[in-house]
């Protein structure tokens, strides 16, 4: 009965943390370019009371042992990188990626940061920025009297601007691309991942080129959190959070019958 209180417990402790990933879904439900997350669980050592295969006085071997577990806990807490729902918004600083690509954003100590959140602004000097006032990168400067703008699949960015009859090539938008982007640390927030060990060093290269993904301007990627599902989810993780307390309170009444039975 004591081990059953600390199993139980263990599927409570679980079930919160499940309960605090859904709730962060959720909230983040309009966030562009947020990916959805998901606990994993592995069940913890079992002590082995008697060992399969055990031979008996009369010579035969037991076929199924005795085991009991300890219990849950969470070994992961994996991002989903499914797309999510492209919006068009008609404004030509939005920009979404259909693939597997990243954008790259330079952080105010030179380092570079990931996004899928291509809801770009322009700042005074005509350079694409984050709503945070960080730069993308490779940087593009935008003429500020600039009459059109066009982004190409390919990440070409141009600009028709008075007195030419031609579009001005300012360069190219370059992605990013992870052979394990679950891997990625989003500690920083605001729609930022940063490179880690696990998720191996990024391939840069020309939009629409090796499987990086293609650019579509105009548009951005809302989240890929489906609310249906997450509550469907929330209702199982809730049950599951009730039975493990109502094991621990059966266990507990065990208990108090056992202390009983001497009087």
């Amino acid at each position: 009965m004591i081990r059953a209180l600390f199993t139980a417990a263990t599927g409570m402790i679980g079930q919160q943390m499940n309960i605090d990933t859904i709730a962060n879904n959720l909230a983040n439900v309009n966030t562009t370019g947020f990916k959805k997350s998901r606990v994993n669980f592995q069940d913890l050592l079992y002590e082995t009371i008697k060992p399969a295969g055990t031979e008996t006085a009369a010579g035969t071997t037991i076929p199924e042992g005795i085991q009991i577990g300890h219990g849950v806990r969470p070994s992961a807490i994996a991002k989903l990188f499914s797309p999510g729902n492209m919006i068009q918004t008609g404004n030509p600083l939005d920009l979404v990626v259909e693939g597997n690509g990243f954008f790259q954003i330079q952080l105010p100590d030179g380092t570079t940061a990931y996004t899928r959140d291509g809801s770009f602004k322009m700042n005074q000097e005509g350079l694409f920025m984050t709503a945070d006032g960080y730069q993308l990168t490779p940087a593009i400067t935008v003429p500020t009297n600039y009459t059109q703008l066009t982004v190409g699949s390919d990440g070409t960015v141009s600009a028709q601007v008075p007195g030419s009859t031609t579009p001005s090539n300012l360069g190219r938008i370059e992605l990013a691309r992870f052979a394990n982007p679950s891997g990625l640390d989003s500690r920083l927030g605001r729609n930022l991942l940063v490179e880690t060990q696990a998720s191996g060093s990024p391939t840069t290269g020309q939009p629409g080129l090796d499987g990086i993904g293609l650019l579509e301007q105009g548009f951005v990627e809302n989240s890929n959190v489906q609310v249906v599902e997450e509550i469907l989810q929330m209702i199982i993780a809730q049950r599951a959070y009730e039975a493990n307390s109502k094991v621990i309170q059966s266990s507990d009444e065990m208990l108090q019958l056992a202390n009983n039975v001497k009087r």
